[in-house]
């Protein structure tokens, strides 16, 4: 091995371990630097770094900054502010306010996020609202095509986004029907900037149902879906196109307090159920899918009133919303499933209403460059 060689790749395991805000600053310092942290290898160095040891890891949530100063007591539903931040895994301090790319947090949603890129759009999404996949750590964002496939209007759509490891590509799944029961499936790839609509649909899903929320993981779609009284859960795989359902189980019978997400790599379930034994504890039941059958894990039971499960963390905690009414904000806590232990965060989400719609975001971001030289 050259003494030239072992040089750089020391510079290469110093680099890899700083944050991403140091190493777009570094691309400044020489054409040699700017040449390796911009190399495709570098990219995928750092990242995989960064997701297999947690460094770098946040949680990316729409808040209240300044909720005490800014209540009205008189009002207590007065519009406050909100914005988009970074905090710490570990401390839950504040790291940093993210500059929205379009210049306004408001009325947007997020619809995934992983390996460093958001992607989000409209909070009401229609069948025509644009998406962006926005990297906010290197400060670069990408708008997707407008899709050509589309020439029909849709009542109702769903999206989800994330990296297939099989095909090496990030994909935006769309799902749209119309009030009659048409139903049309589409698929971006980052990689070929281009749309792909799905021909063969699954005739389980030509039927009208409703939609609740969803999750992205390793390349498969997943979604609450509601036909009349029954709930399951369609998957989709972004790479061999292929659908799957899965009967949720029995004791779902509400959209309301119900959430999915990734608990130790599998897809799970998570219910707020309201007929807790224990006086004045709330608990919320959580589901496993093993092996294509739902395995039902033991309730975490809580002292909190008004809790209610937005996700589980990247060390496999959960992620608990308490509600406060009298202010209208959502306090968020982390609470480790396996010893029960419940910690405040002190994080405020923005709790926003549409009709009977509700939106609060708290998601784990991790660190990336991608997008850093346009994928």
């Amino acid at each position: 091995m050259t003494l030239a060689r072992r040089k750089k790749e020391i510079l290469i395991d110093i680099l890899v371990r700083l944050p991403a805000k140091s190493l777009v600053r570094f691309l400044c310092t020489c054409k040699s630097w700017s040449d390796l942290i911009g190399s495709s290898s570098f990219v995928s160095t750092q990242l995989h770094r960064n997701v297999t040891k947690h460094a770098h890891v946040y949680l990316l949530c729409l808040h209240h900054p300044n909720f005490e100063r800014n209540d009205d007591p008189d009002d207590p539903y007065v519009k406050q502010e909100f914005h988009w931040s970074l905090f710490s895994n570990e401390t839950f301090e504040e790291c940093s306010k993210l500059s929205h790319p379009l210049g306004s947090t408001e009325h947007y949603g997020i619809y995934g996020s992983s390996n460093g890129l958001v992607c989000f759009s409209d909070e009401i999404l229609n069948f025509d609202s644009p998406i962006h996949i926005w990297n906010p750590s290197v400060k670069k964002f990408k708008t997707p095509p407008t899709s050509t496939n589309i020439n029909i209007k849709f009542a109702y759509v769903a999206l989800q986004f994330g990296f297939h490891p099989g095909v090496n590509d990030y994909k935006t799944v769309r799902m749209m029907r119309t009030n009659k029961g048409a139903v049309a499936v589409e698929v971006y790839s980052l990689k070929t900037d281009s749309w792909k609509m799905i021909e063969a649909i699954p005739p389980w899903l030509k039927c009208t149902w409703q939609h609740h929320n969803g999750t992205f993981f390793n390349g498969v779609a997943y979604h609450i879906i509601q036909k009349g009284l029954l709930f399951s859960i369609m998957s989709f795989d972004s790479g061999s196109e292929e659908f799957e359902e899965f009967i949720a189980p029995d004791a779902i019978c509400s959209s309301v307090g119900l959430y999915i997400d990734v608990y130790k790599d599998q897809i799970c379930l998570l219910l707020r159920c309201y007929d807790c034994e224990e006086e004045g504890m709330d608990k919320v039941d959580l589901w496993v899918l093993q092996e294509k059958r739902w395995k039902q894990l033991r309730p975490f039971i809580s002292s909190f009133d008004c809790c209610s499960p937005v996700g589980i963390s990247i060390d496999n905690e959960l992620l608990i919303e308490i509600r406060d009414f009298t202010s209208g904000v959502g306090h968020l806590y982390l609470c480790n499933y396996e010893s029960k232990q419940v910690l405040d965060t002190r994080i405020k989400l923005a709790v926003m209403n549409y009709g009977e719609i509700e939106f609060l975001f708290s998601i784990t971001y991790i660190e990336s460059l991608v997008l850093l030289n346009n994928y």
